[in-house]
């Protein structure tokens, strides 16, 4: 009997809880909206506040229900539950986005009734209402919902009196950071007006850190805004305050928003005030100042590359512009490197310092440091010399300067760890040093000819055969001035050869040292990466002629053990060599390029998926070489991975341009082919537009051309597999679709065999087959006539399709073409499983 009693208890209540739903859905949407907006229960009023939009699109005909709900919204936003109103605040963004779609029915709906409520609540007390406010502020000024009259009268008040010092340190701290967010959006003469004076009061906050580091984060934007006028006369002060904070997190903060700051000033200032503020932050007490500064070293350079930049600017401008085209339009380019190799003689002697002057000595003397480097002493040095760029710097990192005592003491204190492969490289490179010091004189006057003469170790005439007399005598004059083995220049020469006049030099000292091994455990292990990424951007700035103070940095990390720093280079390679023009290209980065190619399959990617950004500025006869190692690519660490095939059938794609049409049959299509019979679909796709491209490519060979399509027909129509026999219908629509070849041509050679699928066992190579014929081949007129001999034969297989057993065949060969190309998932069908 209990249990009975409580069976009929448990069917009332539920018959109570049915009534209740039925009421309620009995109610308007206003009527729901009166009754629970009083409710007693938090959780309905929430519920409410997140059905608003719902209810007003209900009532969006009748613009006095509209007014009711924008009335119940400003009554909701007085609820005393901070959730309540946090959730109303993010209703709002969307209910503004209606009313302004609905702006004729209800024109004043944001202004008088949203605005007042986001205005409010951004000085509410509780914390998560008011940081609610201010992201819904954000979103309704990016979509412009608010009328700049009343973003200036009603919200920048309220946001510069809630930075006020008597405001409590989160308000504080939260509303100046968004004034910094909101500067850009409402302009300059706003910010100027409104927020500049304020800005600068809160960047010398004696008793808040974090006001200062919000300020010193946004810096760089509040200079954009208010223009270069404004920042040097009233923003660059207070920058230096904050550079020089007993925070470090706001020197941080500066150092981080440092390219910001310098764009936005004169080039007298970042060269005489920027730079050496910089200075001071690279040696900044704090190691995290310091990783920040470095990681901003090189986009700070880069600024350095406006019109105040007197050496080099013809070249620099030429590749900005160059590299602008690059990015959007990769056709224009070829015009470009046609410009590139007119420049590198006449002009290039204008804007390049002449060998007779200043350029002798820096180009006629070697460093102490390269007497022992292991390259020189495994080859003999046969150079030549170019007097019109300086394309012949030494190729290999330096080491430091040492004599054969100090050489024997670190092979001995090395000897124990010869285990690790990194100690052995050490102390094989300096067994070859100890070598080296016992050679005698006439090897080791080889060894000090000019750097700029020993460019080809390969070379196979004399060193004096191509060095003038001038030089011969500098050479002379260098060993008669020496004493002994030790003839060689000392620190301060070494930088000589590294001196330019774009950037300060101490910035550029600062960039090189990067990748010194002592930075790394010092400032940032990934310190050379950053190096590595910012070095496009300073070659960019330096101008091609000033190549020489990167080349020996650039080298260096493309010899870096970390695989992340190569892969950094390797993406960026195609950049470089824009900027650089083909002969440094060819000269310097070809063989670091070759190197990329036999790397880890995490570099080899950043080469492939640029390779014919690269490879087409190079000379035709370079550019050719790599048809035969472009099938080393088909090998991968990871036979998994294949997005790294999937990309060289694109790069293939482009790369056919570059080529002759026997260059393409000898060595391009092997590769096609084998990647169309590769096990993942998504390769074979790009693969078969690789093949049609191909065909296009061929077409103007007839010989060529008869070939390939032959053995397209018995690899793939004649195929065991039904995917290569499906394969060959696709490519066959794909020659038709992109007018590939001649409509006669592929009558010829791929229609009869096409035509002969019409009997093949497998029903999805039906299928294509039908689509072919159906949406490709009878909406050419040139297939319907009776002038084409294959007529008859196209109209007696399109028949024996249309009473296929199989449905999907049947409908591809019956229907309309038109109406086929609307139904997308019936083509999809077929097209899913290859």
């Amino acid at each position: 009997m209990a249990d009975l009693s409580l069976l009929q208890d448990s069917q009332e209540d539920t018959d109570g809880l049915l009534d209740f739903v039925s009421q309620d859905e009995m109610l308007t949407p206003l009527g729901r909206l009166d009754k629970y907006i009083s409710s007693e229960n938090i959780f309905n009023r929430q519920m409410v506040a997140r059905s608003l939009l719902d209810t007003l699109r209900a009532v969006s005909e009748d613009e006095r229900d509209c007014v009711s709900v924008l009335e119940q919204i400003d009554r909701l936003s007085d609820d005393p539950e901070p959730t309540v109103r946090a959730e109303l605040m993010e209703q709002i963004p969307h209910i503004a986005i209606f009313c302004q779609e609905h702006r004729p029915s209800i024109p004043f709906a944001f202004s008088k009734y949203l605005l007042p409520i986001v205005v409010r609540y951004l000085s509410d007390q509780n914390n998560l209402v008011r940081k609610t406010s201010q992201a819904a502020l954000l979103v309704l000024l990016e979509q412009e919902l608010m009328e700049r009259g009343d973003v200036e009268s009603l919200v920048c008040p309220v946001l510069v009196d809630l930075t006020a010092p008597d405001s409590s340190d989160d308000v504080k701290t939260e509303a100046m950071a968004i004034i910094c967010k909101m500067a850009p959006m409402v302009g300059k003469d706003v910010t100027e007006r409104l927020f500049l004076p304020r800005f600068c009061e809160m960047c010398c906050d004696c008793r808040m850190f974090h006001v200062r580091k919000v300020c010193a984060a946004n810096f760089g934007d509040m200079c954009s805004v208010v223009g270069g006028e404004a920042t040097e006369e009233l923003l660059l002060p207070r920058f230096f305050q904050l550079c020089s904070d007993n925070v470090w997190g706001v020197r941080k903060a500066c150092a981080e928003c440092f390219m910001t700051v310098s764009s936005a000033s004169s080039p007298e200032v970042r060269r005489t005030r920027l730079s050496s503020l910089f200075i001071s932050l690279i040696s900044d007490p704090s190691r995290w100042v310091r990783q920040a500064a470095f990681q901003s070293l090189g986009p700070f350079i880069s600024t350095f590359a406006g019109p105040s930049s007197s050496s080099g600017q013809f070249f620099r401008d030429e590749e900005r512009s160059g590299s602008q085209t690059h990015s959007t339009d990769a056709e224009t380019v070829c015009p470009l490197q046609e410009q590139d190799e007119s420049l590198t003689a006449d002009d290039s002697q204008k804007c390049l310092p002449s060998l007779s002057s200043s350029s002798s000595s820096e180009e006629e003397e070697i460093p102490e440091q390269e007497l022992f480097n292991s390259f020189h002493f495994w080859r003999t040095p046969i150079p030549r010399l170019d007097p019109e760029l300086d394309l012949e710097e030494d190729r290999r990192p330096s080491a430091p300067p040492l004599d054969r005592k100090h050489l024997q003491e670190l092979i001995e204190n090395l000897e124990p760890h010869i285990d690790d492969p990194d100690v052995k490289a050490q102390v094989d490179v300096l067994t070859a040093a100890l070598r080296a010091t016992a050679l005698d004189s006439e090897l080791e006057d080889a060894f000090l000819e000019p750097r700029a003469a020993r460019s080809n170790p390969f070379s196979s005439q004399q060193p004096s055969e191509h060095l003038s007399a001038d030089t011969q005598r500098h050479v002379t004059r260098d060993d008669d001035d020496s004493d002994g083995s030790d003839c060689c220049l000392n620190p301060e020469d070494e930088k000589k050869s590294k001196q330019q006049d774009v950037v300060p030099q101490a910035l550029l000292e600062q960039y090189l040292s990067m990748t010194d091994p002592s930075r790394a455990q010092t400032v940032d292990m990934e310190i050379a990466r950053h190096c590595a990424f910012s070095l496009p951007g300073v070659a960019l700035t330096l101008g091609r002629q000033n190549w020489h103070c990167l080349r020996d940095t650039y080298e260096t990390l493309a010899s870096d053990m970390q695989w992340k720093v190569r892969r950094t280079l390797a993406f960026s390679i195609h950049e470089l060599a824009l900027i650089l023009g083909d002969q440094l290209t060819a000269a310097h980065l070809v063989p670091i390029f070759n190197s990329f190619l036999k790397d880890l399959d995490e570099v080899r990617i950043g080469v492939l998926k640029h390779l014919y950004d690269f490879l087409k500025l190079l000379h035709q006869d370079t550019r050719r070489k790599y048809l035969y190692q472009l099938q080393e690519f088909l090998v991968t660490d990871n036979s998994r991975n294949w997005r790294f095939r999937s990309e060289l059938a694109e790069q293939l794609v482009l790369l056919l341009e570059l080529y002759s049409a026997q260059d393409v049959h000898d060595y391009l299509r092997p590769l096609a082919l084998c990647l169309c019979s590769d096990r993942v679909s998504s390769v074979r796709w790009t693969s078969y537009r690789l093949v049609s491209e191909i065909i296009r490519k061929l077409s103007s060979c007839s010989s060529l051309l008869v070939s390939f399509l032959g053995e397209l027909v018995e690899k793939f129509c004649h195929s065991q597999k039904w995917s290569g026999r499906q394969a060959f219908a696709f490519v066959c629509q794909l020659s038709i679709e992109e007018e590939c070849l001649s409509l006669d041509q592929f009558s010829e050679h791929l229609l009869p065999p096409l035509l002969q699928l019409a009997s093949d066992p497998v029903p999805n190579v039906r299928v294509l087959l039908a689509k072919t014929l159906r949406q490709t081949l009878l909406e050419r007129e040139y297939f319907v006539s009776s002038v084409n001999g294959q007529q008859e034969a196209l109209e007696h297989t399109l028949v024996s399709l249309q009473i296929d057993v199989d449905k999907d065949v049947k409908y591809f060969a019956s229907v309309h073409p038109s109406s086929t190309r609307l139904n997308e998932d019936a083509m999809s069908t077929t097209s899913s499983t290859y």
